[in-house]
């Protein structure tokens, strides 16, 4: 028999459930001290220890209107190579075009650096996604007068594990200046 993991029950929750992102937080992957990433593995199975690199600046947020922005994990297996990773999409939409985004979204993609994001869902919850890449820019001004300008910005990784949940206190300290 295989040495795999016990599976584990999934309850059906009775909380609402909202979709939708509500913040994205972004650093360079460089600045995340990941060896010290640690998880709880019991029932909550999510990030409660996750440091910056001594002096590295704190996580930056982008700002965004609702109901424009999302992300998606889709597992990729190949049951013939043994192979299994998830493919983690951030989508991120800027509304009113302008130099200063258009400076930071170069920057964001300079080098195909490799980014760190957390991402908080519409339910308030946090979640983890290390080593991702800007893949991908787009929109317009648009056609009609309504429509308006904006960016559409598409962050990529492929990883492991699906996103962790991470801790608010812990993103509190990875967002906040050091004194």
């Amino acid at each position: 028999m295989a040495n795999c993991d016990a599976l584990q029950t999934i309850q059906k929750s009775c909380d609402n459930n909202t979709g939708g992102i509500y913040k994205f937080y972004v650093n360079q992957q460089d600045n995340v001290d990941m060896t010290t990433l640690t998880v709880d593995a019991g029932d909550d199975y999510l990030i409660d220890n996750l440091d910056l690199v001594g002096g590295a600046d704190p996580f930056i947020e982008f700002e965004f209107r609702r109901n424009t922005s999302s992300y998606t994990e889709d597992s990729n297996i190949d049951l013939i190579n043994g192979s299994s990773f998830v493919t983690q999409t951030v989508n991120l939409m800027f509304h009113r075009r302008e130099s200063v985004k258009s400076s930071a979204i170069k920057v964001l993609g300079s080098g195909q650096q490799y980014l760190s994001g957390i991402v908080q869902d519409a339910n308030g919850l946090y979640w983890f996604f290390p080593y991702l890449q800007l893949t991908a820019t787009g929109e317009g001004s648009g056609t009609a007068r309504a429509d308006g300008s904006k960016y559409s910005i598409t962050l990529l990784a492929e990883n492991e594990f699906l996103a962790y949940q991470i801790e608010e206190s812990v993103v509190t300290a990875l967002t906040t200046p050091a004194p």
